[in-house]
């Protein structure tokens, strides 16, 4: 059973991971995904790449992928799974998070 607070990554999100590991040419390097104060709805999610963790960074991994949370953004975040999505309107990273009350109508920002 998975731990409940664990942040998970989707096969699919995992999957983009590694094609942007490779095209970065950053082996020790991932998804770093944090929370920030901001958006319609008081917090928006932040993503970038980084070259590697930072001191402190909790590390989810699946199948070769890694993901860097920061320690406060991962208390927003916890049970969260990250998943990838390509449709023909959107494309990217989205996060179903069970922690969020209210999220804003782009999906941009949400409320804890």
């Amino acid at each position: 059973m998975a731990n409940a607070s664990a942040i998970e990554i989707s096969e699919k999100a995992a999957a983009r991971i590694k094609v942007l590991t490779a095209e970065k040419g950053t082996p020790a390097g991932g998804l770093r995904l944090g929370v920030k104060g901001g958006g319609c709805s008081g917090l928006s999610y932040h993503v970038d790449w980084a070259a590697e963790p930072a001191r402190f960074d909790q590390v989810v991994e699946r199948d070769g992928a890694r993901l860097f949370v920061d320690p406060k953004s991962a208390v927003f975040l916890a049970g969260t799974l990250v998943d990838f999505q390509q449709t023909l309107m959107q494309t990217g990273f989205v996060f179903k998070n069970p922690n969020v009350k209210s999220a804003c109508g782009c999906g941009e920002s949400f409320t804890l």
